[in-house]
């Protein structure tokens, strides 16, 4: 194809940089380079024997054929057993969506609801894909900032003022890639009581990292803090960072019936089910011991408090500790307008990152990619002699800066 042009849509949307730095990370060190990537949201640690070998026995039992669109039965119903057990939601089958991923149900559910004119309040910082996604279905982020003093949490008010008669979704991430920052009930009972006075705002509340919270904190999702938001409240979650299962690819998510409905009817004509094998590793997954959980937990959160500390020494950085994930999403307000040895300028986020990189080996992502400036993100879901030897590189890249 000699004259090959891209459609409309594609044109509104970038690449994800999270998924670029990574890979440039991994291309520098085939190449010999001495690189600490910091910039994947992918758990370090392998997924659980018993989800392996279910996956095993699956195979074994000749489980590799197409299935129902959306989900085989037996996933549905350890889905609808996690729901009611873990959030106190109850959820019929055809209110169950399964997908290869979690970016695809939020994809699936975008395409199925969104036209053109309507609006999606997004705050940030945000996870990459959930502005493209709207923008790829035609829709507007209208993008709520907050701030590092409170938390990087929406506030109520400002949800008020965001919404408009043509708003249609509402997108909340807790604990939030990138911030690692979690919404209580007292924070999510807040952004209800707005939301009751907005009866065409649906929610999308992605709850991947549910498990992934630290210091004696409680999970909650909105639609168990107000059931009245229950029937326009698409809870997402899935197997992908509590269960170290990223490259299974299984998203799910328990919602109203037309619009699971309406989600399948897109699946049906794109990737149609999610792998047979990994749908019933997801059943063991979701229906098996998680004494596991709390021993990682307890690496993840000595991991982040290690990494605060050292952050927080660098000349001209800020990291506030963050309630879970693992990620951290420190401020370098301190070091722009500051010049490199090699007499490059640092004028933003971006390029502090890009000079990390090059002075030290450090791969992470700047903060524009979320949408929040002048910040960027760590992950520390990688060893902790990693973890350290990266926060020195940083530590003496922004000593070095003049």
């Amino acid at each position: 194809m000699t004259d090959f042009r891209q459609s409309a849509a594609l044109a509104r949307i970038l690449p994800s940089p999270t998924l670029a730095m990574t890979q440039l990370a991994r291309d520098l060190k085939a190449k010999g380079k001495d690189i600490i990537s910091l910039s994947v949201g992918e758990p370090d640690f392998d997924t659980p024997d018993h989800v392996k070998e279910a996956a095993i026995d699956a195979i074994r039992r000749g489980e590799t054929k197409y299935t129902n669109v959306d989900g085989i039965p037996e996933l549905k119903q350890a889905i609808i057993a996690k729901f009611k057990r873990d959030n106190g939601l109850v959820y019929a089958p055809a209110e169950i969506s399964v997908a290869p991923g979690g970016k695809a149900v939020i994809y699936n559910a975008i395409m199925a609801s969104v036209d053109q004119g309507d609006d999606v309040v997004i705050p940030a910082p945000y996870w990459v894909s959930y502005p493209d996604i709207v923008q790829l279905a035609g829709g507007r982020p209208i993008i709520v900032k907050t701030t590092d003093a409170d938390g990087f949490l929406l506030r109520a008010d400002a949800l008020d003022r965001a919404i408009t008669p043509k708003t249609k979704w509402l997108v909340l991430n807790s604990p939030s890639n990138p911030s690692g920052a979690a919404y209580d009930r007292e924070a999510l009972r807040r952004l209800a009581d707005v939301l009751l006075k907005h009866p065409q705002v649906m929610i999308l509340t992605d709850d991947i990292y549910e498990h992934i919270l630290y210091d004696g904190r409680r999970f909650a999702t909105i639609a168990e803090v107000e059931p009245r938001l229950f029937d326009r409240t698409l809870t997402l979650n899935g197997a992908s960072k509590s269960y170290a299962m990223t490259g299974w690819r299984i998203g799910y998510a328990g919602g109203p019936a037309k619009l699971v409905a309406a989600m399948a009817k897109i699946m049906s004509q794109s990737t149609t089910n999610p792998c047979s094998i990994s749908q019933w590793a997801a059943v063991a997954a979701l229906n098996g011991d998680h004494a596991f959980l709390d021993a990682r937990n307890d690496a993840f959160r000595a991991r982040r408090d290690r990494v605060v500390a050292l952050l927080n020494d660098a000349i001209g950085l800020t990291c506030r500790k963050p309630e879970g994930a693992f990620y951290v999403y420190p401020s370098c307000a301190g070091v722009i307008g500051k010049t490199t040895p090699s007499g490059m300028r640092i004028m933003n986020d971006q390029d502090f990152a890009t000079a990390l990189l090059d002075a030290e080996g450090v791969a992470v992502v700047f903060g524009a990619a979320f949408g929040l400036s002048p910040f960027f993100r760590v992950s520390y879901a990688t060893s902790m002699a990693e973890l350290e030897d990266a926060c020195r590189r940083i530590q003496r890249f922004c000593a070095a800066l003049s």
